[in-house]
């Protein structure tokens, strides 16, 4: 998320005043439609000079004019919720269709099932991976390339966050709580054998999950819990946007970056973290590698790099969608992990109950960080193999892996080379009640 993920939102001119941000969201609409009139005519501009019948397009002068439309276009659009674009996976050495399609809903998240259209039946059944998505600011596609990886060898499902100005108020209110209690009833609904797998934020609202839900020993409880990048206890080894929390408390994150969304979203008066605030922060963390990545789109229209371009394209309209945060989730989160770190001391509550990890007992534990992760910083999620002290020893591994950052947990080559295989071994070992869950994790 924003904070513990992302990096923290740019401080206003206004400090510990909320008078900035309550029409800041209104603001922000009137200077978009504002745009709209410039919009048009530098599309209609750049239209012109790629026209192949105009012979100005064939300059360097004319190819410049149009990239810098081009430029001006993306870098004043809206961008929306990506798709998915997987369309086929590969099972067994055979090409197999997948349907992306939504098979439980609540106002706040939808959970899809990557529905694999198998030819033939499979000799033994797959593993069955619910992955639990960051509800940080951008879509459950940030995930896309995790998901590819485990189509061909599980049945896959993941939580698709809702976006909260698309929320009525009238459908209430959503809170580190409710996250909880979605992901238990998500759990139930998929019935037993299911693995579950949380990336980044969510590992503390999933091991909260299957505390309670192991705590009450219930059935419908995972076989393995997979925590990836997760800050389970940010006092380890703590990172710069970690210490940002620290240092402004939550009362800086309550009048800074909460507003209200305003019409004609559905989700009009509903309290927010904007998405475009937390794509400002961002940026501005690496403001300098995202000016050179345009400075190169330009210099890579004008040559005719199709290939370079289509990168810049495809990176961009994922990172650049945003969505936004209900506000009390996000203050509730910011102050229970980062800020009194409730859960590694044994003080977080979900309705009223202390969540007590030590419960956890029949669900194997695997714990994935990256050696240069400077979100979550490396210690923080094995921190869950101490909290969780009663999950027997041959039942549970942590692994890291060499050489890559916060992205690299889930997502790159050597995600798929190295980490993917280890997550599989496990899942079917944790499912194989005579195993000893011999994984080799060095």
């Amino acid at each position: 998320m924003p904070i513990g993920e992302f990096g923290g939102a740019p401080p206003l001119a206004s400090e510990g005043s909320p008078v900035l941000t309550t029409p800041m969201y209104w603001m922000y609409e009137m200077a978009h439609a504002s745009l709209n009139p410039a919009r048009a005519v530098t599309d209609a501009t750049k239209i012109l000079f790629q026209n192949p019948l105009n012979p100005w397009a064939h300059t360097e002068m004319g190819k410049s004019i149009a990239a810098a439309c081009e430029l001006f276009e993306r870098t004043t659009r809206r961008y929306g919720k990506p798709e998915w674009g997987l369309d086929e996976t590969e099972v067994n050495g055979i090409r197999t269709p997948v349907e992306v399609r939504a098979i439980w809903e609540k106002p706040f998240c939808r959970l899809l099932y990557f529905d694999r259209k198998l030819t033939r039946p499979l000799r033994a059944p797959q593993p069955r991976l619910l992955i639990v998505a960051p509800m940080s600011g951008h879509y459950a596609t940030l995930l896309r390339g995790t998901v590819e990886a485990f189509l061909p060898t599980h049945e896959v499902y993941i939580t698709d966050w809702a976006d909260a100005r698309m929320v009525p108020l009238a459908e209430g209110r959503f809170d580190l709580d409710d996250y909880i209690d979605y992901v238990i009833e998500m759990l139930r609904f998929l019935g037993t054998n299911m693995h579950v797998m949380a990336v980044c934020q969510p590992a503390v609202p999933v091991l909260a999950a299957v505390s309670v839900m192991e705590a009450e020993r219930d059935p419908f409880a995972p076989i393995s819990m997979t925590l990836m990048g997760g800050p389970i206890d940010t006092r380890r080894n703590p990172t710069g946007v970690n210490n940002l929390a620290q240092e402004r408390g939550i009362d800086w994150f309550r009048n800074h970056v909460i507003t209200k969304v305003p019409f004609p979203h559905p989700g009009v008066m509903r309290d927010v973290y904007p998405g475009f605030l937390q794509l400002n922060g961002f940026i501005s963390m690496n403001l300098d590698r995202h000016v050179d990545a345009h400075k190169a789109l330009f210099a890579n229209l004008v040559k005719g790099d199709g290939d370079q371009v289509d990168k810049h394209r495809d990176f961009y309209d994922e990172y650049l969608a945003v969505m936004d945060l209900a506000a009390e989730y996000y203050l509730q989160t910011v102050e229970t992990v980062f800020i009194r770190h409730a859960l590694p001391k044994g003080e977080m509550t979900h309705r009223g109950v202390l969540v007590d990890p030590s419960k956890v007992t029949r669900v194997a534990l695997m714990t994935v960080e990256g050696e240069k992760d400077d979100i979550s910083g490396l210690g923080q999620t094995e921190a869950t193999h101490g909290l969780c002290s009663s999950i027997p020893d041959h039942r549970r591994v942590h692994y890291v892996q060499p050489g890559v950052g916060h992205y690299g947990v889930f997502n790159g080559s050597r995600f798929k080379s190295e980490i993917v295989p280890r997550i599989n071994d496990f899942m079917l070992s944790a499912a194989d009640p005579k195993s000893l869950l011999a994984i080799a994790a060095e």
